[in-house]
């Protein structure tokens, strides 16, 4: 991956997450996260993941993510400095609950190896 689409990444990230933590109602009781961001090489996409917690509330928060979605891609357009602002996508992230399920098997052989 190039450096400027590793560059471009992080600036959807930075922007999206302030914009998300300003801009959005969500409950005060749930966690949203920006994960990661993947931009297409030709600029046309940028997949968005997001953790939520509680894992329970994370339709609620998607829900809330794709009916807004035109105004936070608004958003994203006057602040990015870009020919072409990437379409935002967002996905629910599924590695941090697979790197938690492994930190909980690890933990577990540790305790039964004392």
């Amino acid at each position: 991956m190039s450096r400027r689409i590793l560059k471009i990444n992080q600036l959807i990230k930075t922007e999206l997450a302030k914009t998300l933590l300003r801009e959005m109602g969500f409950p005060s009781n749930v966690l949203v996260t920006i994960t990661r961001v993947e931009v297409n090489s030709d600029l046309s996409e940028a997949k968005v993941y997001i953790s939520v917690f509680p894992e329970k509330n994370s339709k609620e928060v998607f829900k809330t993510l794709n009916k807004e979605i035109y105004d936070l891609q608004q958003l994203l357009n006057k602040k990015l400095v870009l020919r072409r602002v990437p379409k935002i996508r967002f996905l629910k992230e599924e590695k941090t609950k697979t790197a938690g399920e492994i930190e909980a098997i690890l933990e577990r052989l540790k305790k039964e190896e004392k």
